[in-house]
């Protein structure tokens, strides 16, 4: 399936994860207009055991995606307790369609779940189709709108819980 694709877990602000992220922002630019996901986000936030960062690397060792989850609990943004929040999801174009999202979620699912978290949370737009239709045949569903836009209408919020009850 992916060929010679290496998950590395790394800090959030090493220098492959901000090449990343700046294309990521980018996209986000286009698909919404504005800055992209202003979400103030701290490198410690992902740490083990608060949180986890992943990219994964081609066999020539170049950054071919993203993704990490931090702990939150009830805030007034609309968290609860145990949850785990996705963020940073990301494929650069030339490696999609490899199944290397749906790869770096079942880990960061796993991570969350050893890490005592109860529900992986994500917010994503109404214009990544193709990311709303990862996270629903992955076992997500709609949720109660959370986080920095959650007053946005393009603001699609999912949630999925990590113990099998």
């Amino acid at each position: 399936m992916s060929h010679g694709i290496e998950l590395r877990v790394v800090p959030y602000d090493h220098p492959d994860a901000l090449k990343l992220n700046d294309q990521v922002q980018l996209r986000y630019q286009v698909l919404y207009g504005g800055e992209g996901d202003v979400t103030p986000l701290d490198p410690a936030m992902f740490a083990p055991p608060k949180g986890l960062y992943l990219l994964a690397y081609d066999a020539s060792g170049a950054p071919v995606a993203s993704g990490g989850w931090r702990s939150q609990d009830e805030n007034d943004e609309g968290y609860s307790d145990g949850d785990a929040e996705l963020k940073r999801m990301y494929v650069v174009p030339e490696a999609r369609g490899l199944g290397l999202a749906r790869r770096i979620l079942a880990e960061l699912e796993a991570d969350a779940r050893t890490a005592g978290r109860t529900r992986m949370v994500l917010e994503t737009g109404d214009r990544q189709p193709e990311a709303i239709a990862l996270y629903f045949s992955s076992g997500y569903t709609l949720a109660e709108k959370f986080g920095h836009y959650r007053a946005y209408d393009s603001s699609r919020c999912m949630a999925k819980p990590l113990r099998s009850s």
